[in-house]
């Protein structure tokens, strides 16, 4: 039975810079890395060495732990580049390509006919396990647990954040595929959350097999830690999957035509960043081509994935595996006069979740916002500040005081089951305390799967 939740708490950061509605034709890049570090809590384990040719589909590495969790290339070339880190850890592995694409040959698969198993393995052979995500903790899905329910969110309400109405428009029948394994993989639902503010297109809402619901509200109302909150909430010793939206298609790209083919539109966004609009590219791919012209000045960030969660790159970086944009924005480093941009400005320029500035009276207002924190890290006091706009029915900051303390107790019984460190992003934006809130999650996380499971 489907239902329309309807949040009173969360935050939109109105940022200039949307992408425009125009996709670029495919692109194949020069090269591309994948990082074992976008797999939190992986141990690679290389089957390819530098030299070696590899086809789209080949397998780089796999968990050391989980040995049916491999990782391929998403490209077809040379393994040129092994990088390591401290202790020989594996950092990243560099394929160029070698000027065509060609791809590894899978069998392909019906969902609807064919049995949970054979669902399973063949997305574990393909590499295509790694775009299926765990909670709690936030690893990749263990294969060998049984979810109690698997989510999809339709839409995305972080800021300039890419339209999957048009990203996936016509692309119904991979995307329906893909939905269909989905529902392999579980006893439970797959639930699809649909943007209540806004029409959907005809691939979310004539999806079949899946409970359909729909939310309305504030950032983070597309994330889906809020909708299995208010949907299906978890307790402890229960597993919930969830997968993106663009992911869905490419399994069921791959389950149709039975190539390992990671083609997505990523959204070029931000302020800084020229010709913003949508770039048809594969995962892990070289951005240098890409950002080549399309940035504006020099004292800028360049973030693969969203303001609040994105990881900072160069202009040579890489996408990110499961990143679905870029955004581009001014670099915060530069001293701001106090009686004209600091803190006794007028603030004409500046966004604000209070009323402090005069800009609240203008809500469609949008605005060029640097990287600046305007403070250093404080006392950790009651404010208040988190609970307007964190839609759970749990105390955000008594749970990050928990968690600070590596209070195994307090965390448990507040809800660090619930959470994942994207839940707190804006936590972390609008807390004048400025400590990294997402990272102390992150490691109450890893202290929890340490002692407690």
């Amino acid at each position: 039975m489907s239902n329309t939740v309807k949040l009173k708490k969360g935050l939109d950061i109105r940022l200039i810079g949307e992408a425009e509605k125009v996709a670029s034709e495919f692109i194949l890049p020069t090269s591309i890395s994948i990082k074992p570090g976008d797999f939190h809590g992986m141990t690679p384990k290389l089957t390819v060495k530098e030299g070696q040719e590899v086809k789209a589909g080949d397998v780089l590495f796999f968990n050391k732990h989980q040995t049916s969790v491999k990782c391929c290339s998403t490209i077809s070339g040379t393994v040129t580049k092994i990088i390591r880190g401290e202790k020989r850890r594996i950092l990243e592995v560099q394929v160029t390509s070698n000027g065509t694409q060609e791809f590894k040959t899978f069998n392909t698969v019906d969902p609807v006919s064919a049995t949970s198993e054979e669902v399973k393995n063949a997305l574990l052979e393909a590499g295509l396990w790694m775009f299926i995500k765990e909670r709690p903790i936030d690893l990749v899905a263990n294969p060998d647990h049984e979810p109690k329910a698997i989510f999809v969110s339709a839409f995305d309400s972080s800021p300039l954040a890419p339209d999957y109405d048009f990203v996936l428009h016509g692309d119904e029948n991979n995307f329906q595929t893909g939905l269909n394994a989905l529902k392999k993989l579980t006893a439970g639902n797959v639930y699809l959350t649909l943007n209540a503010d806004s029409p959907s297109d005809s691939v979310f809402t004539n999806a079949k097999g899946v409970e359909i619901n729909s939310i309305s509200g504030r950032h983070p109302g597309g994330n889906v830690g809020t909708q299995i909150h208010h949907i299906s909430p978890m307790n402890k010793g229960e597993y919930v999957w969830t997968v993106n939206a663009q992911d869905v298609a490419v399994i069921g790209r791959f389950l149709n035509t039975g190539k390992f083919d990671t083609t997505k539109l990523i959204a070029l966004t931000g302020s800084e960043a020229n010709h913003r609009k949508y770039y048809k590219m594969v995962v892990g791919a070289s951005l240098s081509s890409l950002l080549k012209g399309n940035i504006v000045g020099d004292n800028v960030r360049i973030i693969s994935g969203n303001v609040l969660t994105g990881d900072k790159i160069e202009a040579d970086g890489v996408l990110g595996f499961y990143h679905n944009q870029i955004t581009i924005i001014p670099e915060g480093n530069q001293y701001k006069f106090f009686l004209k941009d600091g803190w006794m400005g007028p603030g004409f320029d500046k966004f604000s979740n209070s009323r402090l500035f005069p800009t609240w009276m203008f809500p469609k207002k949008k605005f060029r916002l640097d990287t600046n924190t305007n403070g250093e890290e404080r006392a950790f006091v009651v404010t208040g500040e988190l609970d307007k706009v964190f839609p759970f029915d749990i105390l955000p900051m008594q749970l990050v005081k928990a968690a600070i303390t590596q209070d195994i107790d307090g965390m448990e019984n507040l809800g660090i089951y619930e959470v994942i460190p994207e839940d707190f992003a804006l936590c972390e934006y609008v807390c004048t305390t400025k400590i990294n809130i997402q990272s102390e999650i992150r490691e109450g996380l890893d202290l929890i799967q340490q002692e407690c499971m």
